[in-house]
């Protein structure tokens, strides 16, 4: 019986793991590549308009996450993961009829709303003993599928938009069908306390690590900052052609997705996340720094390299370093509000950027992206060790 349930799991693993690769590989490919080219290109969109939808999207996203969070501690896993996929995929549909900038807008609003609670459930799958390692395994699925899904796009749409568009239509009614066969059984029993408590509980959660909350919402809006811009940064700053975009944006992923785990376990090891996080921000930055330059291929591929490496540093100790604070008896509404505290940077990101790169250029983006993470950076060298510490044992 035992091994029956253990096998039941590891197979509801695997399923988890297949969604959530599909949903990120497409939500690459639109968000990374699709949206800002067939945006600019074919419905001769501006930055700001592409950034207020790409914005649009991670508003949803972002608001989502708490709702989702507390419904997730309530509800069926499979109805919201399998309604949130369906509203995500009539977005994507939505799309193709986007004539208008206003429908752009609400086709990408309407497609961030499957992405919560896949990732969600899968944060709250993660066991309590070596978080960090497990978080990286589950980022290396999420960044495979973020990263390979722009190369691929960046290929095909070389040669069709439309061929590239149905295929990322398919991939989603695929992750929409596998939903169904997602299991409601709980892996443990969730507690009933009334939401006032449980935000109370959190409320003292946020009040101990408010020091991380500036990195927690500027990282994300650095980063979001680019994604307006960077294809059209590649193609007319960096003078690279759609394949050559493509291995640039598989250096850094490959890179990455090599570090995530190895990087997770040395932080497990030594246990101290505070330098996995100092040195993994002002690297980003410097990497940053040198794409600003325009310098040669070579060159841009070594800090594409570089940058990859420095995410995959700290992106595990940052999760496991969340997940301190997170109440075990309410995983899902725990992740829910952190994510969103993290979205709130996503969310406004990409139209500080579209909007920057109108009136300024795409490059004046990348360098105030540099900027962002090089102060991130500095502010964690003099941020108090002891305020890493888990909060019981700050407590003793």
């Amino acid at each position: 019986m035992a091994a029956h349930s253990k096998r039941l799991a590891g197979t509801e693993v695997a399923l988890f793991s297949v969604i959530l690769f599909l949903v990120e590989f497409v939500r690459g490919a639109v968000l990374i590549s699709f949206l800002p080219i067939f945006g600019q290109k074919t419905l001769g969109l501006n930055f700001d308009v592409i950034g207020v939808a790409i914005t649009a999207h991670y508003l949803i996203d972002t608001v989502l996450k708490m709702l989702i969070g507390y419904l997730l501690d309530r509800f069926s896993i499979r109805f919201i993961v399998h309604m949130g996929l369906f509203i995500s995929l009539i977005g994507l549909v939505l799309l193709q009829f986007s004539y208008q900038p206003w429908i752009f807008i609400i086709a990408a609003a309407l497609y961030g709303v499957g992405v919560s609670p896949i990732w969600i459930v899968c944060l709250t799958k993660v066991s309590e003993e070596n978080r960090a390692t497990q978080m990286g395994f589950l980022y290396t699925i999420w960044l495979v599928g973020l990263g390979s899904g722009p190369i691929i796009c960046n290929i095909i749409m070389d040669y069709s938009s439309s061929v590239t568009y149905y295929a990322l239509l398919i991939l989603s009614l695929l992750a929409w069908i596998l939903a169904l066969f997602i299991s409601n059984r709980q892996e443990r029993t969730v507690s009933t306390i009334p939401f006032r408590e449980q935000l109370v509980i959190l409320r003292s959660r946020l009040k101990h690590m408010k020091l991380l909350l500036p990195g927690m919402i500027l990282q994300t809006a650095g980063a979001g900052m680019l994604i307006p811009i960077l294809p059209s940064f590649a193609q007319n700053r960096l003078g690279m052609t759609g394949a050559q975009y493509s291995l640039l944006l598989l250096a850094g992923g490959a890179f990455t997705a090599a570090g995530l785990i190895p990087f997770g376990r040395l932080s497990d090891k030594l246990g101290g996340k505070k330098w996995f996080l100092v040195i993994g921000f002002i690297l980003i930055a410097a990497g940053l720094y040198g794409l600003a330059l325009e310098p040669p291929l070579w060159q841009c591929l070594l800090l594409a390299a570089i940058l990859g490496a420095s995410y995959a540093s700290l992106l595990p100790a940052w999760n496991a370093l969340l997940a301190t604070y997170v109440p075990p008896q309410q995983s899902g509404l725990g992740w829910g509000i952190f994510s969103t505290v993290e979205g709130i940077g996503g969310m406004i990101g990409p139209v500080i950027g579209g909007f920057i790169a109108s009136a300024q250029g795409e490059s004046t983006v990348v360098w105030y992206s540099a900027i962002l993470f090089g102060v991130i950076g500095f502010f964690y060298i003099w941020f108090p060790f002891r305020s890493f510490a888990e909060p019981d044992n700050r407590a003793k």
